[in-house]
């Protein structure tokens, strides 16, 4: 939790605040407001710092009011949200929270938001990636406006490509897979170089595959495996690239740094990340291809290509209001205030990942993203990788389980989606 501390200044102010209290000059600030606010810190530092400066000041100057940040990482933080939610009543306003944490349960902790945005609406709402904001819709009402994502992306390493005769990046899963194989070589340099590396206790990414043929885990309205065949054909591709060993023989305990590593070093070709990764990636001084590693949209079967969009997977967080909050109105405004579009773009250029489609079409913003333009069609469509449901924990530990010994080959895709089914639906709501 961040901790204010009182400094030397901070407590001659008090001083001087007190006696300007006294006398009738400090009536004014006496009355000034105060929003609580539960955050992670990155969320207080894209709204107050970088390039774009201090996002909150001209609201808090409005309102007279100010903000107090108590920050937690992630897990602390959704536990602390719960239990002030929980309390007969709160000091704290205005609450972060993530897509993994939303639950139907969790949602009747908060205010719902459509009578607020009816009648004091957020800027072109419509803007905001319409699959963040219906992961945080329950029983038809909004709880949560998404403020930061991260979406995935295909990346892949220009340098090897080439140095294989490859002269673009793959525009099906027929061609990503091809190209993967083929990239499963020794390099000029003397690198072994596996085609694809993923790690393998995350759902990402049997989900994209599954997406890839248009099916899915568990859909947004909680239907599992809705359809099976799209499953089946996604976990035998995944299978289909480790016998080849275009996944990498040790996938089993392959995990998300690894493929960081792997990619920086030039020992794998692909790869599938969150997009706000490329700077990392071609960070010279971590990586042996700085400039090289590009990102395109996870390609979508042959059959489907033009017919349908591809659902990205995304994470994100998204900012309530606690419904024991004592002004939801002064919650509200800051709320629709953070989500306009200025204030949009100024935290994206303060690092955050915005929710907004058009943000990545602002010119100031776009010029130094290189991948402005194909990730803002990735986030048009994305999509959580599976809702959250009370078991939703449980339901993707078994997932991936089953994938994995489909994946090694030790069980059939077909066997593997089975017993997915049949472990994984008495989990499921009723």
């Amino acid at each position: 939790m961040t901790i204010f501390k009182m400094t030397r200044r901070s407590a001659l102010g008090m001083g001087v605040g007190a006696a300007a209290l006294a006398t009738g000059m400090g009536r004014a600030r006496a009355q000034a407001k105060t929003l609580n606010i539960l955050a992670h810190r990155v969320h207080q530092v894209s709204l107050t710092q970088g390039p774009a400066g201090d996002l909150t000041k001209p609201w808090r100057d409005a309102n007279a009011t100010e903000v107090n940040w108590a920050t937690f990482d992630s897990n602390p933080l959704q536990d602390r949200l719960f239990r002030e939610a929980s309390l007969s009543s709160t000091d704290f306003g205005v609450g972060f929270l993530v897509n993994s944490r939303a639950t139907r349960d969790a949602a009747k902790l908060m205010a719902p938001l459509d009578d607020l945005q009816r009648a004091n609406p957020i800027e072109d709402f419509a803007d905001i990636a319409p699959g963040l904001v219906e992961a945080m819709r329950f029983d038809g009402k909004l709880v949560s406006v998404p403020f930061r994502h991260a979406t995935i992306g295909l990346f892949y390493n220009e340098a090897l490509l080439e140095e294989r005769g490859i002269k673009a990046p793959p525009q099906s899963l027929e061609e990503l897979v091809d190209q993967a194989k083929r990239l499963t070589f020794t390099s000029a340099a003397g690198t072994p170089v596996t085609g694809m590396v993923l790690a393998s206790d995350l759902s990402v990414f049997p989900v994209t595959f599954a997406r890839a043929f248009g099916g899915d885990f568990i859909s947004g309205d909680l239907k599992l495996v809705p359809d099976r065949g799209a499953l089946e054909k996604g976990l035998a591709t995944m299978q289909d690239l480790f016998k080849a060993g275009a996944l990498p023989r040790t996938f089993a305990t392959t995990t998300n740094d690894d493929q960081v590593t792997w990619i920086q070093q030039g020992r794998a070709a692909f790869t599938v990340l969150p997009f706000a990764r490329f700077a990392q990636l071609n960070n010279p001084q971590q990586s042996k291809f700085p400039g090289k590693i590009k990102a395109i949209e996870f390609p979508i079967s042959e059959a489907l290509r033009g017919k349908v969009p591809f659902a990205s997977v995304v994470e994100f967080w998204a900012m309530s209001i606690l419904g024991n909050a004592r002004d939801k109105e002064l919650a509200w405004n800051f709320i629709r205030t953070m989500s306009s579009k200025a204030v949009t773009t100024g935290a994206a250029r303060n690092g955050n990942g915005p929710v907004r489609v058009s943000t990545y079409k602002d010119p100031g913003f776009a010029a130094d993203q290189p991948l402005a333009a194909v990730e803002s069609k990735a986030l048009a469509g994305a999509r959580v990788p599976l809702p959250a449901f009370p078991e939703a924990a449980r339901a993707q530990t078994i997932f991936l389980e089953e994938v994995q010994l489909a994946v090694l080959g030790r069980k059939s895709a077909g066997e593997a989606v089975g017993a997915i089914i049949e472990r994984v639906k008495p989990l499921l709501p009723a």
